[in-house]
């Protein structure tokens, strides 16, 4: 009951002190997964009566009935990104061994050309021409820093959106203390506690990220900017600049990590009640007594492109099964289906994780496959290729609710052997539950969270009173470098002096007793 008084509370607020504002979000990343997250978020502020414009690769089908939303589709960005993978013949089940550096540097050099697209666009230019204003801008944060910078073009507080938890990409923009100690880089797959090794590799990762950042990739989004917006500002005017950061995260979903004040969870923001299935897959889930076990690998990674010895491994192993399986394959036939196996180029993930029947979720630790899945408490086995997949699929194996097979080591033998694990041992699924309770007991919705903070910063103009004082000290006073050395100089000297007066005493007392010797 208070959970709903606070609830309706919020909302009255909201409504009463915030009237219907221009709203522009910034989702330029080229992956369904993205751009799910952005208009998803945009849609609710449109049906609570805001004039939104989203700038993405993708229109929106559905746009809300209330308020008024606005597409700006740069498709352009959408076409590069697959003539780049053809070109480099990419198939991202390669991936599954990068390097952590080696792909830092990769991404580097290859999101700011993307991204720069964006701002070229013939569409988002008329919009950048124009005399609109804006009471706030929300930008996705994913290596397009220059992006932000339309916030002080159009005269509005800026709102970043991390589609994950806190990292190194948005952690000193905003001054929020990631101890290299216990929390680990998102691209590495370690959990707390490390041990020494994957302490250091960390430190030398955290390291070499900050020197490629200032070095190469803030200067590269400066230029970007201000060849692209009329009188740009300086980047670094813009980029600790934001007013709060919308955190896609929650303590069911993520290790516990510092926020400052002005970093808002909303994991799980996304994920809706199930809907009602279409009529095929409503059978075919109902009608299966011995349960479903439901295979995807996201929007990105395709079944598709598995390599024959692995899509057979999976295949023996699915014929086996006396569960029935639910895949998504992205291809009209696949040569040698065994008849428990279902197809489907797409499904709805929430609502079939919904069912009942689904015992398990075979998944490649995807951060939205892995909030899904805990929303409904499903056990996962997970085949993590790239990105954060590893770190959240070990995060399940901590957590008790998962296992994982590694890409390497996927074959008919080790599939089995951890489906039936899985399966017939209690424990994931009661652990799955269990975290699930821990994601759906909250004060708050996250959406509604997500909503309440936006109209905050427009209330507020910016909320600066949020902002921590850590990001208006140099970097050498942040961490007391200059404290440090002062106590190591003060030390040094005392020392110094103490071995020098030390000395003066001996040589007086030895001069003393040589004296008293000659004189006997």
């Amino acid at each position: 009951m208070m959970k709903i008084f606070i609830t309706i509370l919020l909302l009255l607020t909201a409504a009463f002190l915030t009237d219907g504002a221009k709203i522009l979000g910034v989702f330029p990343v080229p992956g369904r997964s993205h751009y799910l997250l952005g208009s998803t978020l945009l849609k609710a502020l449109a049906e609570k009566g805001h004039d939104v414009t989203m700038i993405s690769c993708f229109g929106e089908k559905d746009p809300p009935k209330n308020g008024t939303y606005r597409d700006v589709v740069v498709s352009g960005l959408l076409k590069a990104m697959q003539d780049g993978q053809k070109d480099q013949k990419m198939n991202l089940f390669n991936r599954e061994d990068s390097n952590p550096f080696a792909t830092a540097v990769f991404f580097g050099f290859m999101m700011p050309q993307f991204m720069e697209v964006i701002l070229k666009d013939e569409s988002v230019q008329k919009l950048i021409n124009s005399d609109e204003k804006f009471d706030v801008v929300i930008v996705e944060q994913f290596l397009n820093d220059a992006q932000k910078a339309l916030s002080t073009h159009f005269g509005a507080p800026l709102i970043t959106f991390n589609t994950v938890g806190p990292n190194f990409w948005i952690n000193p923009l905003v001054g929020n203390p990631s101890p290299l100690s216990y929390v680990p880089d998102m691209m590495l797959d370690y959990t707390a506690p490390m041990t020494f090794f994957q302490r250091l590799l960390n430190t030398l990762l955290y390291v070499f990220n900050e020197l490629f950042y200032n070095l190469y990739m803030f200067p590269q989004q400066n230029k970007m900017l201000k060849k692209h917006l009329p009188n740009g500002p300086d980047l670094y005017d813009v980029l600790y600049n934001t007013s709060i950061v919308l955190l896609n995260s929650h303590s069911s979903i993520n290790q516990a990590v510092p926020h400052v004040p002005n970093m808002i969870e909303i994991g799980g923001f996304h994920v809706k009640p199930p809907r009602k299935l279409p009529s095929d897959l409503q059978e075919f889930l109902d009608n299966s007594k011995n349960g479903v076990i439901y295979f995807s690998m996201g929007s990105n990674l395709k079944s598709v492109d598995l390599p024959i010895e692995k899509r057979n491994a999976i295949l023996n192993t699915f014929s086996k099964l006396k569960e029935n399986v639910l895949w998504k394959w992205e291809d009209d036939s696949l040569p040698g289906q065994p008849p428990n196996v279902k197809l489907s180029k797409w499904l709805p993930q929430q609502d079939i994780l919904a069912h009942p029947n689904v015992k398990l979720f075979i998944t490649h630790g995807g951060y939205l496959s892995t909030t899904e899945t805990i929303y409904h408490g499903v056990p996962i086995l997970a085949i993590p290729i790239y990105g954060d997949q590893k770190l959240n699929a070990l995060t399940a194996v901590n957590n008790g609710y998962g296992v994982v097979v590694p890409y390497s080591q996927l074959s008919e033998e080790k599939l089995t052997n951890t489906i039936h694990e899985i399966l017939n041992n209690n424990k994931y699924r009661e652990n799955a539950k269990l975290k699930s309770k821990i994601f759906h007991d909250r004060l708050v919705s996250p959406m509604d969270t997500a909503t309440y903070w936006v109209e905050y910063v427009i209330r507020h103009k910016g909320a600066p009173h949020l902002r921590v004082a850590g990001l208006d000290l140099p970097w050498y006073q942040y961490h007391l470098l200059d404290v440090i050395a002062f106590t190591a100089l003060i030390g040094s000297c005392s020392l110094l002096i103490f071995y020098h007066l030390t000395h003066i005493i001996c040589k007086m007392l030895f001069f003393k007793d040589t004296k008293k010797l000659k004189k006997q």
